[in-house]
């Protein structure tokens, strides 16, 4: 991994934006299964939220764009449709015209779930992918730019709508608000991101109106996930990133983490555990703080490793898991960002006890770095 140290941003981008690829593709279409077809197409009008001062000059006037979306249906084959309410999973394809010309405009590629509630007329999606920002920061010709520092970054969009399918022979309708969040998640600076929020209108067309397919209720399950022991897991995560001085190059990071999980039910596990994280971009912050402003940094040896210790919960679906976790620095001689920190993210699980991961960890809006990880749970 030292090889991080010394690559060239625009070679390392593109292998992280292969492997995200590679996981949205898995978490999209790895399940075989009978069912319809569906797609729906989108159209939105909205605002880019002001979250931060200094992307307030970038807002001129209101986003709008499409999003076209190609689903699969499932019918209870598999016993985690079932206990899921019968979800869909698919992928979307993402456009959206900023209306700011310093901004650029946005083209996404996301893998997606969709999960019915209210009979099925309520419908909340949540999608993961790529974006490419057709306009970054440039120091030379788009200084202004604070938003996004590269073109290409990982990108989120929540989705919620009152649908209704058949309205019209194979032709239904929805309607609802969405949400697309775009940041480089730091791998390059700058990186204060935007949040779009959309009020959105689409059609939807079934391929197949048969009822041929009854969805069904099944439980191969009959572990009795209470009496489960503990569980053990080890996992070491790893990335690049770059600090808020622009310019400042990027480095890689290391996080090894050592956790207990119990489990509750079939959908959740709890979690207690610690981390150890070695962010090298931290260690030249420190150095450059010192230098620059030795009112606030007295020593530029200051360690830059930090070791916090974290609860959190697994939400797991069907090979895949969503964990969310809430972290507290126990050690971190270098006050910075504060002494809370957060994670998001996504696992697979190759066997029962291998897994790969991928995270997101913030510390409130603030994101600090993207982790791909690998682990083993004993």
């Amino acid at each position: 991994m030292a090889i991080f140290g010394n690559a060239n941003p625009k070679q390392v981008l593109p292998k992280t934006i292969r492997l995200l690829i590679l996981l949205i593709s898995a978490m999209a279409f790895s399940q075989e299964q009978n069912g319809k077809f569906t797609v729906d197409a989108n159209y939105f009008y909205g605002n880019i939220l002001p979250h931060n001062n200094t992307i307030r000059h970038l807002i001129t006037e209101h986003p709008e764009g499409i999003l076209i979306s190609f689903n699969k249906k499932t019918f209870g084959e598999k016993e985690w449709q079932s206990a899921y309410n019968f979800p869909d999973y698919g992928a979307s394809f993402h456009y959206e015209n900023t209306k700011n010309e310093t901004l650029g405009d946005l083209y996404g590629l996301y893998g997606h779930y969709n999960f019915y509630f209210l009979n099925r007329n309520l419908m909340f999606r949540v999608g993961q992918g790529v974006s490419y920002n057709t306009n970054p920061y440039d120091k030379n010709t788009n200084f202004r730019n604070l938003a996004y520092g590269s073109s290409w970054m990982p990108s989120t969009y929540l989705m919620l709508n009152y649908k209704k399918e058949n309205v019209f022979k194979n032709i239904g309708v929805q309607a609802g608000i969405s949400f697309f969040h775009h940041s480089n998640a730091n791998f390059q600076s700058p990186n204060t991101s935007t949040n779009t929020l959309a009020f959105n209108l689409g059609v939807n067309y079934s391929f197949e109106k048969s009822e041929e397919n009854q969805r069904t209720t099944r439980v191969f399950d009959t572990i009795n996930y209470k009496k489960q022991p503990i569980k053990f897991n080890i996992s070491f995560r790893t990335g690049i990133n770059e600090s808020d001085i622009i310019g400042s190059g990027q480095f890689p990071f290391y996080v090894l983490s050592a956790n207990i999980d119990k489990r509750l039910s079939r959908k959740s596990a709890l979690q207690f555990g610690t981390d150890f994280f070695m962010m090298k971009y931290l260690d030249e912050y420190i150095k450059y703080k010192a230098v620059a402003y030795p009112e606030e940094v007295h020593d530029a040896d200051t360690d830059y490793r930090r070791i916090g210790v974290f609860v959190g919960h697994e939400l797991f679906v069907n090979r895949f898991s969503i964990e969310t976790q809430v972290g507290y620095y126990v050690y971190s001689p270098f006050d910075f960002l504060g002494p809370l920190y957060q994670r998001i993210g996504l696992k697979y699980y190759a066997t029962n006890k291998i897994f790969a991961s991928m995270a997101l960890k913030t510390h409130g809006a603030k994101a600090e770095a993207l982790e791909f990880g690998v682990g083993v749970r004993l």
